[in-house]
């Protein structure tokens, strides 16, 4: 795939000559759809159907993306297999029955305190998968990070001495503070659980699986639904709970919107404020519930 997206993007940048904050947005929807059809065992564009389109955008939605974000998603792909078209590159194109698709104005699903919790006290540190998921699931909490970046990071990601984590994402870095409990479950998984694997196949990286291999996004989304189903949670939460979950309590305990944005990687403030219109609709329904002069 790599071929065909760098031959779409010298076209974007030499013969429709778009400007260089254009092209930024192009690539960054494009690599984020590659990385995508790639979770889904599909190894080129050409076998994507519109179906894998559609599946993608619905999983856009589902991550809490906001409806313009979706409809720019679908117009870039539209543009770069058209651009395929032209080259004969494939026969046909799979978003061209896709239109007027409308992104449901949900607001993603938040977990309270107490059930965050809950779930991080599932996982027993009695073995490998103890230590690593204790360790992944308070990481992905402390810092809010996605999971495609959570299960990318690299043991040179880390500097726990001084308590924080370099992460990548799409080229953009940002650093991250992660609180004490988080460093110790780090070490702990370090010490404990991934130095006695028997065979590892990248040494770099941070998560494995019990094969010494990179853990995949799969893999994850098993292990959440794992321990949601022994916590008793009965919220449907997914990988993206904790990163919705981390930002929503930050604010409510007075971060601000700027820092919680270049927590999160977003390159769009839009895209966090979302979350301040969460904590809105929960202060006007405590209001509602406790104020006595609001029942009359």
């Amino acid at each position: 795939m790599e071929g065909w997206m760098n031959e779409y993007f010298a076209y974007l940048e030499h013969e429709k000559q778009v400007s260089l904050n254009t092209l930024d947005s192009y690539k960054r929807d494009i690599l984020q759809y590659a990385e995508y059809i790639k979770g889904e065992q599909l190894s080129r564009f050409d076998e994507a159907t519109s179906t894998t389109v559609l599946n993608y955008l619905l999983f856009m939605q589902k991550e809490g993306k906001a409806s313009a974000t979706i409809s720019r998603n679908l117009a870039s792909l539209r543009s770069m297999y058209r651009f395929f078209i032209r080259k004969h590159r494939i026969s046909a194109d799979p978003t061209e029955n896709i239109h007027g698709f409308k992104a449901e104005k949900k607001l993603p699903e938040i977990l309270t305190n107490q059930e965050v919790e809950l779930l991080l006290e599932q996982p027993r540190c009695k073995d490998f998968k103890g230590y690593r998921d204790k360790a992944m699931l308070e990481l992905l909490y402390a810092t809010g990070m996605r999971v495609t970046e959570l299960i990318s990071l690299r043991l040179s990601d880390l500097n726990l001495s001084v308590g924080y984590i370099n992460c990548e994402h799409h080229g953009q870095n940002r650093v991250i503070p992660i609180y004490t409990v988080a460093k110790d479950t780090i070490k702990a998984y370090l010490d404990r659980a991934r130095s006695q694997l028997p065979a590892i196949q990248d040494e770099d990286i941070l998560f494995l699986n019990l094969n010494g291999k990179q853990l995949t996004r799969q893999g994850f989304w098993k292990i959440i639904k794992h321990y949601k189903d022994s916590a008793g949670i009965k919220k449907d939460i997914t990988p993206h709970t904790l990163r919705h979950s981390f930002a929503i309590h930050l604010l409510e305990n007075g971060a601000d919107l700027k820092s919680i944005q270049e927590m999160l990687g977003h390159m769009d403030i839009a895209s966090t404020q979302i979350y301040a219109q969460i904590v809105k609709n929960r202060l006007q329904d405590v209001y509602q519930k406790a104020h006595p002069r609001a029942k009359a």
